[in-house]
């Protein structure tokens, strides 16, 4: 008997050894212990609720996108007062760069055009410093839009000399091109394994680019609403070679915070032809965030307006502009692409009496005590962080706001 319940005992040890070497062979490759149920690249739970991921399923690019970057001129005279000679415009971003070096990918509206040709001027007829381009790349700004109601400002000349003063970059920019060879490029990099590309256009209402046209002859391409066909084209074309497609649609009526029937309608074709992320600008004010719903059951992000990354305008609302901040992720199995981590934050350009001083802040980071010194108050004497925060809560909805 005693040499029976010995062999019993054994076996039994023996079959506790096996059972614990699975699990932990299980554990070697990477699961948590769930045996054959578990495959590479799947999310499973652990019976409390908590997800784990095994393998590398998800590629996953983190991204924020700014407004109009608009150089008035005591923008730029206070950057050519901090140099010994040309400009020096760190001053004015340098609150607000962590932010954007933060990023996998950032992109930014170039408001006013950049020539090497031409002399340095401000509003009606904008053409900024090339040191401007400098610190936006400085900073980590990677995509530009530069197709705005002042991208003829200096004529087809001035446009020419901007998008070759990119180019010499190797920047990435959307909505204007030297020529049908260089449009034929669609503008799209890979980041962290997944394919973005981008398109832009100018829609401002009601002049797209302010009365200013080029010469009819001419082989420069600017991406204007009226070309609505070519647009489409290049959405579509856009969508073929890339998980994403992000368009930057300088669009609306300038200081209001709603939305036009144009900018909403266009919206629902950008998203039919295959827009994931559509970026607003020229409002100078912010407008609502929402998801559009396609009829191919996909959705697509639009911010309707990021109002002004900076600028010397002089009425409260339009010292308010916002960072749109989502990730772009693809399954790497099936090849579905998600736009996840949607979140506005707000910004500040805040200078002090007489416009001096100008600067950029997070709306997290400024004060009350900056608030109560900004010049802004002279024309709108309620400006505070009240004033701010009131503005950002009716205008995008909650579910994206970041708490501060």
């Amino acid at each position: 008997m005693k040499k029976v319940l010995s062999v019993i005992l054994a076996i039994i040890v023996f079959l506790d050894v096996v059972a614990i070497s699975v699990l932990l062979i299980d554990r070697s490759k990477g699961g948590i212990g769930l045996g054959e149920n578990v495959k590479p690249n799947e999310s499973v739970t652990d019976g409390t609720g908590e997800v784990t991921q095994v393998g590398e399923l998800f590629s996953r690019v983190s991204v924020v996108a700014v407004g109009d970057n608009l150089i008035h001129d005591t923008v730029y005279e206070q950057a050519a007062a901090r140099s010994s000679g040309g400009y020096d415009f760190e001053y004015a971003y340098q609150n607000i760069a962590h932010k954007i070096e933060s990023k996998d990918v950032a992109i930014l509206n170039q408001e006013t055009i950049i020539s090497t040709d031409h002399n340095v001027s401000s509003y009606p007829t904008f053409n900024s410093p090339v040191e401007v381009g400098e610190e936006m790349l400085e900073i980590g700004f990677d995509v530009f839009n530069i197709a705005t109601n002042h991208s003829v400002d200096c004529g087809e000349k001035g446009l020419i000399s901007t998008i070759n003063y990119w180019k010499s970059k190797n920047a990435i920019t959307t909505g204007a091109y030297l020529n049908e060879a260089d449009y034929q490029n669609i503008p799209m990099h890979e980041v962290n394994g997944v394919k973005i590309a981008y398109v832009g256009y100018t829609g401002a209402e009601p002049l797209p680019t302010n009365g200013i046209s080029l010469p009819s002859d001419t082989d420069v391409i600017l991406m204007r609403v009226e070309d609505e066909e070519r647009i489409r084209q290049r959405v579509m074309a856009a969508k073929e070679i890339a998980d994403f497609v992000v368009v930057n649609a300088h669009w609306g009526e300038e200081y209001t915070h709603e939305p036009s029937e144009i900018q909403k309608e266009f919206a629902r074709k950008l998203g039919e032809w295959g827009a994931d992320v559509i970026i607003g600008t020229h409002p100078h004010v912010i407008q609502p965030v929402e998801f559009i719903d396609n009829p191919d059951g996909s959705r697509t992000l639009v911010a309707y307006s990021l109002g002004n990354f900076i600028s010397a305008q002089n009425r409260g609302p339009r010292m308010l502009g916002g960072m749109l901040n989502f990730d772009l992720v693809k399954n790497n199995t099936t090849g579905e692409t998600t736009v996840e981590n949607v979140r506005f934050e707000g910004t500040v350009t805040h200078y002090g009496y007489g416009c001096s001083n100008i600067r950029v802040y997070p709306l997290s980071e400024y004060t009350e005590e900056l608030a109560s010194k900004h010049g802004v108050i002279s024309k709108t004497p309620s400006f505070s962080l009240e004033y701010l925060y009131g503005i950002l809560e009716e205008v995008i909805d909650v579910m994206y706001l970041i708490k501060n």
